[in-house]
C-alpha cells in the first residue's frame, strides 16, 4: 500500500509533465513475459488463498504485479501506436487504486487477528444459542471467540449445567457441536453449576471478542 501511494505521487508528477518514452513496443514485450510468470504464480497460490492469510497476501501481491504488467502492456501499445505518453502515468494510477482497494480487506483481517478480535464470520449470539441448545446446559456467560491465526479460532466460556449431567459427556457434545457449526476446535470451557458464585467482574461488551450475553 505504501509503495502504491508513492507510485500514485509519481504518476501525478508524470501526468503534469509526461516523459517521452521511445520504446513502447519493447516495454509491451517485457510486460507480456512478466504477466505470464505472474499468472502462473497466481494459479499455484489460488487454491489455498481462502484458508491462509499469508497465502492470500502473497496471492494479492502476485495479482498486483500481474495488474501492473497488464497496465504496462496497455500503456506500451498506446505509446507505440498513438504516441500518447500520458497513458503511462494514467494506467499506473489506476492500478495503484485497484491494489489499495483489494488490500484493504487483507489489512483489516490481519489487524483483527493481531488484536484478538472476533472473526467476521463468527456470530457470537449464534454461538451462544448453539451452546444453550445443548442438552444439560442451563446458561452460558463470559463467552469469548477469537482468531489464533487465519482459519483457526479459539473459544472460552463459562457454562452452567444441570448437576446430574456428566461434565465429560457434555464437553464432548459441545466440542462436536461447535466444530460442526462454526469450525471452532480449540475450546476452554469452565463448567459450573447453578449454586456456583463467581464474584469476579468480567468486562465484556457486545461486538468484542467477549460478551456476556446476546440477551443483555
Amino acid at each position: 500500500v505504501v509503495v502504491s501511494l508513492f507510485i500514485l505521487y509519481e504518476s501525478y508528477q508524470r501526468w503534469l509533465a509526461p516523459p517521452v518514452i521511445g520504446r513502447g513496443m519493447a516495454m509491451t514485450v517485457v510486460a507480456t513475459g512478466g504477466l505470464l510468470v505472474n499468472l502462473t504464480c497466481a494459479w499455484l497460490l489460488h487454491g489455498d488463498r481462502e484458508h491462509d492469510l499469508n497465502v492470500r497476501g502473497a496471492w494479492l501481491h502476485v495479482m498486483g504485479d500481474a495488474a501492473g504488467s497488464v497496465g504496462a502492456i496497455v500503456a506500451g501499445l498506446l505509446v507505440a501506436f498513438y504516441g500518447w505518453y500520458a497513458a503511462d502515468p494514467l494506467v499506473s494510477a489506476l492500478i495503484c487504486v485497484l491494489i489499495i482497494w483489494s488490500s484493504w480487506n487483507l489489512i483489516r483481517e490481519a489487524t483483527n487477528v493481531l488484536l484478538e478480535g472476533t472473526p467476521a464470520h463468527i456470530n457470537l449470539a449464534a454461538v451462544e444459542d448453539s451452546i444453550l441448545a445443548t442438552s444439560g446446559v442451563e446458561a452460558v456467560h463470559d463467552l469469548h471467540v477469537w482468531a489464533i491465526t487465519s482459519g483457526r479460532e479459539a473459544l472460552s466460556a463459562h457454562v452452567i449445567h444441570a448437576e446430574a449431567v456428566s461434565q465429560a459427556e457434555l464437553l464432548k457434545e459441545l466440542r462436536a457441536r461447535l466444530l460442526e457449526q462454526f469450525g471452532v476446535d480449540h475450546l476452554t470451557i469452565q463448567m459450573e453449576t447453578a449454586d456456583f458464585e463467581d464474584e469476579t467482574f468480567h468486562f465484556c461488551t457486545s461486538g468484542t471478542a467477549c460478551f456476556r450475553s446476546a440477551r443483555e
